[in-house]
């Protein structure tokens, strides 16, 4: 049987977000337990202050849960080094950073220190092409493209490390619908050409549907309703459910 699909690769257990602030602490992340597998997607939908982004920055560890813990391949993620569980799992945000320079420079930046490749040995048509990009991408700096076409060279980027998980907050909030529909294109390709596990956090339940796989419907960093996509935007069975895809939930 592949492991695409089928091999578990993520999972929280009962996994909470303590965070201080003026008025005392809030709970962002409220004993949350689920599983992701190889190969698949995943969507993380909610209201605004729902936890999405907060859940998702666990993942990779850019914070620490306060209760509970994640696994990634049945071992907890302080096991790893953070800086190669990042290679392994993957996060971009909303607006996507890319280092002064080339589109090269930007690609090779990742590899500096990567055991087995130097400086140089990155060929850029590779990552590219898998992004959409042409060849000549490679040669251009990075404050003369698109915001579209930086969000493609940020996945390129991290497609060199070769990672298992890609982590994206809203990627497309920022973008046309036209390059929108270009990166959720990506994302369906990506995950099914390389079984990559993608976690997608959106604020559109549309595009959720567009990407299929599953979602996990967050409201006040509890995880109200999650299974197939299909099943949770469009006949979901709690009232919360109905609220949010009557656009009553915001």
């Amino acid at each position: 049987m592949s492991p695409c699909g089928q091999t578990k690769i993520i999972e929280a257990r009962n996994v909470g977000r303590l965070v201080s602030n003026s008025k005392g602490s809030v709970r962002t992340v409220d004993s949350i337990s689920y599983s992701f597998r190889k190969g698949q997607i995943y969507n993380i939908v909610g209201p605004s202050g729902a936890g999405k982004s907060s859940f998702l920055r666990l993942l990779n560890r850019l914070d620490e849960p306060t209760e509970g813990e994640i696994l990634f391949y049945d071992k907890p993620l302080p096991s790893y080094p953070p800086t190669e569980l990042r290679k392994k799992i993957s996060m971009l945000f909303q607006i996507p950073y890319l280092f002064p320079g080339t589109v090269q420079g930007n690609l090779e930046y990742c590899c500096k220190g990567s055991q087995g490749r130097k400086k140089g040995e990155t060929d850029p048509a590779i990552y590219l092409e898998r992004v959409g990009l042409s060849r000549d991408f490679a040669g251009k700096h990075a404050e003369d493209i698109s915001v579209g076409e930086k969000q493609r060279v940020a996945i390129a980027r991290s497609l060199v490390l070769e990672p298992e998980v890609l982590l994206l907050d809203e990627p497309t909030s920022a973008l046309d619908p036209s390059s929108a529909q270009k990166i959720e294109q990506l994302i369906l390709s990506l995950s099914k050409d390389l079984c990559l596990t993608v976690i997608v956090v959106t604020h559109n339940p549309e595009q959720a549907i567009r990407l299929g796989g599953e979602t996990i419907f967050l409201v006040g960093g509890k995880v109200v309703e999650s299974g197939e996509t299909s099943q949770v935007l469009t006949n979901p069975v709690t009232e919360l459910g109905r609220k949010y895809i009557n656009k009553e939930l915001v």
